[in-house]
């Protein structure tokens, strides 16, 4: 849903889509989503923020732990993307696929779209419907929102399910969704400024025509 919303906005840098326009658009679509979760969670009678956990914590140390927890796994998830776009040629594929997406975006709609995203999803595929569905079918419908037209369509729609596995486990395990906001963020940032300013390396060549070692 990220890149579905970026992509009508990746225009040239010279602009002929205000950053300001851009951001308002994003802001609402995502602030919407989260309000919708929020409202339909405390319909049901859940808080949308935290849940029973399921380790043997609670109140700051439940927060504080969910806020550790959620930056570890944010500087893994962004070492392991740069690793799998240097090592594996899907992941290059799918860089390559992702890139156009935001090409054009500057530092502030980038920020600003990784901050609404990362509140907006995580309040309603973690804070409405982990507790509702569970945290595998509610990762399987993160995943499959997450699709964009072309190759890289599968690709990123598992990546981002195995992605909504991690953010709900950070939220189950803590009875906190800090953490999980806080990593989606984080790497939403990072990786939409790593997909915009490197290309990818090149394919490597492979031995024997490609019969050994991929």
């Amino acid at each position: 849903m990220l890149a579905a919303q970026l992509s009508p906005f990746a225009r040239g840098r010279a602009g002929t889509a205000p950053v300001g326009r851009t951001v308002a658009w994003v802001a609402l679509a995502y602030g919407t989503l989260g309000a919708f979760g929020a409202i339909a969670a405390l319909a049901l009678g859940n808080d949308p923020l935290t849940t029973e956990p399921w380790l043997p914590v609670d109140g700051a140390f439940a927060a504080c732990l969910s806020l550790g927890l959620g930056l570890g796994v944010a500087v893994a998830t962004i070492a392991a993307t740069r690793a799998m776009v240097a090592r594996f040629s899907w992941a290059r594929q799918l860089h390559g696929d992702l890139r156009p997406v935001v090409q054009g975006a500057d530092n502030t709609m980038i920020l600003l779209t990784a901050i609404a995203s990362g509140v907006g999803e995580e309040i309603f595929f973690r804070g409405l419907l982990v507790p509702w569905l569970g945290v595998w079918i509610s990762s399987l419908a993160f995943g499959l929102l997450h699709q964009v037209r072309g190759r890289a369509r599968w690709a990123w729609a598992a990546w981002a399910a195995i992605m909504g596995v991690l953010f709900a486990l950070l939220f189950v395990l803590t009875g906190h969704l800090e953490g999980a906001i806080l990593a989606h963020v984080v790497i939403n940032t990072a990786n939409l400024r790593f997909l915009r300013d490197h290309m990818g390396p090149a394919p490597k060549a492979r031995a024997l025509g490609g019969l050994l070692g991929r």
